[in-house]
């Protein structure tokens, strides 16, 4: 599965499947959200050994879409092991006592499915999208799969290599992304954000095959767990074959997590990245708050305001950003954009970023971009700009119902960032409600330089003896 780039993936799925969803015109607003309908027809049970089944019946095609979600990420690793929730999501694909290395994925192409893994800061997950009357095959497979993952040595020696390749080829050959590794390690101090979810490249070359069975056992266990079905099936088929496959699973305690909270910063942070690079590259970080996961959705929260905000500068072509600063004959930028943290286990950033125009500093760039969000909070918004925002949002989540992958992703998410299944509707309608005069507010309260962690990437002269790499065999996540 394809790694999203830092500034346009959400902290966490939940933020995907809503922030293009806020109706606009009061013909909308009488409607049942698409969010709302998801929500409304999913069906939620818990197994006797504690894990949750969430089906969604959509019978328009003869597929289905099965998903595990684990409630586990990079961010429940400790400091010698980063990394170690990437490399088990590989092991899940090397065996069971019933299945040999790769076998999984022969046995789901045969089905005639598809199938993949992703690995993120608080969670992992695994899919397969099959027909219909597959669905029993892929729930036997993934429940042996999470009850009985086992492998050589051997595979663990041979699959941490591609691991290592994969970091080499999206971290170390890509400036930006060492950028953004660095200036992570620097914004979060207490939170686990502070390592990558590939994990340190010191700590792959020391980990064994011991660390990720021991990360499997403490983790892997039912009550950490959900698994997600939609598409064309029977709701009380599905629990069914959940009941057969995956409640034999023996119950296991979730261990015991430890709050680790961000102490407050006290000035603005810099760094200096220089790298092998074409063009120069500006990231602006600026802490911010999220919906916490006991959320009502009926208090204040600025993180509404603040998502608003990140679409009026960065929402559209042609929004804020792109015509301050990438238009015209006194443009500074190349390109410039905006995105804003909102549900995740850890604290969230806002971030602005922008790659200088020919002739033009990191520095005229790093002006540039403050100056718009001050500009929002001196001047506001209008309503044609807040309007034309959620009207892209309208389209946008009316066109995720046609996947149930869409579907199943949405439903997931929610679970396992501990939110109700129907938390898409209910911030879709908070986000609804957000105001010209809240985005102006939260302008004016969060960008200052105490929030601030800056990080200019400065281009170096490429390296002449350096040879381009290959490309790893995909073999999980970061595929």
């Amino acid at each position: 599965m394809k790694h999203p780039s830092p500034r346009r993936a959400a902290s966490g799925a939940v933020l995907a499947s809503v922030l293009f969803a806020l109706p606009v015109l009061p013909a909308f607003a009488q409607q049942t959200s698409p969010a709302a309908s998801v929500a409304a027809q999913a069906r939620q049970f818990t197994l006797a050994n504690g894990m949750t089944l969430i089906v969604k019946p959509d019978r328009r095609a003869p597929t289905a879409v099965q998903m595990l979600w684990m409630r586990v990420g990079s961010i429940d690793e400790v400091d010698g092991t980063s990394g170690v929730a990437h490399v088990l999501e590989h092991m899940m694909f090397k065996g069971t006592k019933e299945l040999k290395p790769g076998e999984f994925s022969r046995r789901v192409a045969a089905l005639g499915g598809r199938e993949n893994a992703f690995t993120t800061r608080d969670y992992t997950g695994y899919y397969q999208q099959i027909p219909a009357d597959k669905l029993e095959q892929v729930m036997k497979l993934e429940s042996d799969r999470f009850a009985n993952n086992q492998w050589p040595d051997a595979e663990f020696k041979r699959e941490i290599e591609v691991v290592k390749e994969e970091r080499r080829l999206r971290t170390e050959d890509q400036p930006r992304a060492l950028l953004g590794e660095q200036q992570n390690a620097i914004v979060f101090t207490a939170s686990p954000y502070h390592r990558p979810i590939v994990g340190w490249m010191s700590d792959l070359d020391a980990m064994t095959p011991a660390d990720a069975r021991a990360f499997f056992q403490r983790w892997y266990v039912p009550a950490n767990a959900a698994v997600v079905v939609a598409g064309d099936v029977d709701v009380d088929q599905v629990r069914a074959m959940a009941e057969k496959y995956y409640g034999r699973i023996p119950a296991r305690a979730t261990p015991e997590r430890k709050p680790r909270t961000e102490p407050a910063q006290r000035g603005i942070r810099r760094i200096e990245f220089k790298a092998p690079a074409e063009q120069a590259y500006v990231s602006l970080a600026f802490r911010v708050p999220q919906i916490p996961a006991t959320d009502q959705f009926d208090g204040e929260s600025d993180s509404y305001a603040l998502v608003v905000l990140s679409a009026v500068l960065d929402g559209y072509p042609g929004a804020r950003l792109d015509r301050a600063l990438t238009q015209g004959p006194d443009r500074v930028a190349d390109s410039a954009g905006a995105y804003s943290g909102f549900v995740g286990r850890g604290p969230q950033l806002f971030v602005l970023d922008g790659v200088p125009a020919a002739g033009k500093s990191a520095e005229a760039v790093e002006a540039a971009l403050r100056a718009q969000v001050a500009l929002v909070a001196r001047e506001g918004i209008g309503a044609a700009e807040l309007a034309r925002v959620k009207t892209q949002w309208v389209a946008s989540e009316t066109y995720k119902l046609d996947s149930v992958m869409s579907q199943a992703r949405e439903l997931g998410s929610n679970w396992v960032q501990g939110l109700p299944l129907d938390a898409s509707a209910r911030i879709i309608a908070r986000l609804q409600a957000v105001t010209a005069e809240q985005v102006q507010a939260v302008a004016a309260k969060y960008f200052g330089d105490d929030q601030l962690t800056a990080a200019a990437l400065r281009p170096l002269p490429p390296d002449p003896n350096r040879r381009p790499r290959g490309f790893a065999a995909p073999a999980g996540e970061l595929r």
